[in-house]
């Protein structure tokens, strides 16, 4: 399977469509990032979160209450054109909610666990707005179009949905960085943002072997692109999500989440804002990193309820 999408055109606004980039237009921007970073301060907040002129891919953004939408739709307020993407054509739903004249948005329809299906993500994103800049790998945990999941102990989880699961929740990223690293190249300043988990990095859960061992190495995945890619400008890191309310937490989840120090599940805006800093100007020296928006719990070594309590 490859992929589909659609720009929402009306009369003539499709013309105020973004111009195709020149490689030396993008990478001027670059040097006068690197300029204020090291001569101005303080930096003010177009240079610390503005991404006018930038093109964005945000994979898994199907879901209205998703934090790919989230994150997508923060994208977009900062001035980046974004393409959504997700398995099933209610991501056009998306893109014509981020804006309807489809000037600095689309959405495209892929199966990321293919080369195929993430080839031609990133060729819509360079297609449409004429490059790639940032590249935000949401894509995993369970789809629509694939609702089945695939977990269990180590004993009790098949061979096949052992490889179900990886596909799903790191083949996806590992083959759309893989379609997208030659664009991000071409930018000067590309930004790579892996959405993980906290279960696999930091801690587990019981019965999801398969998935903690996809989100830790996601998280050496995403270290060996922001290695191996410094020299072009590129960063990498990882964002891990805790417990977080969104449209598919279940009852036991937000339960787990009223027990973490901050006594609540994080918000899928919450986790948003943390990719959009590293998809900025102000995050270029920090590559490389996984930085957890848990409330605290992963550091909670106690809890029960204190005397004091």
């Amino acid at each position: 399977m490859g992929a589909t999408y659609r720009v929402p055109c009306i009369a003539d606004r499709c013309r105020a469509r973004p111009a195709k980039r020149t490689r030396e237009a993008t990478t001027a921007g670059v040097t006068d990032v690197a300029s204020v970073a090291r001569h101005t301060l303080p930096m003010s907040v177009e240079q610390v979160f503005g991404l006018a002129g930038r093109v964005a891919l945000v994979t898994g953004a199907g879901s209205p209450t998703g934090i790919g939408f989230a994150a997508a739709r923060l994208l977009h307020s900062l001035g980046a054109s974004v393409v959504v993407g997700a398995t099933t054509a209610r991501v056009h739903d998306r893109a014509a909610a981020l804006d309807p004249s489809g000037s600095r948005a689309a959405g495209v329809v892929a199966d990321l666990t293919t080369d195929a299906g993430a080839q031609a993500a990133v060729a819509a994103a360079v297609e449409v707005f004429g490059g790639l800049d940032v590249l935000v790998a949401n894509a995993g945990m369970t789809s629509v179009a694939d609702p089945a999941m695939h977990e269990g102990t180590v004993t009790a989880i098949s061979p096949e949905a052992w490889s179900a699961s990886l596909a799903r929740n790191l083949d996806t990223a590992f083959l759309t960085l893989r379609a997208a690293l030659p664009a991000l190249r071409r930018s000067g300043a590309g930004r790579v943002v892996t959405v993980a988990s906290v279960t696999g990095p930091v801690m587990a859960m019981r019965g999801e072997a398969a998935y903690a061992a996809a989100k830790a190495g996601l998280v050496g995945l995403t270290r060996s692109v922001a290695l191996d890619e410094a020299a072009a400008g590129i960063t990498a890191n990882v964002v891990a999500p805790g417990w977080i309310e969104t449209g598919s937490q279940l009852p036991h989840e937000a339960a787990e989440g009223r027990h973490t120090p901050l006594g609540r599940s994080g918000t899928a805006e919450e986790v948003a804002a943390v990719i959009a800093f590293l998809a900025g100007p102000a995050a270029a020296y920090l590559t490389g990193q996984v930085i957890v928006v848990d409330g605290g719990n992963a550091i909670a070594e106690e809890r029960l309820p204190t005397a004091r309590e």
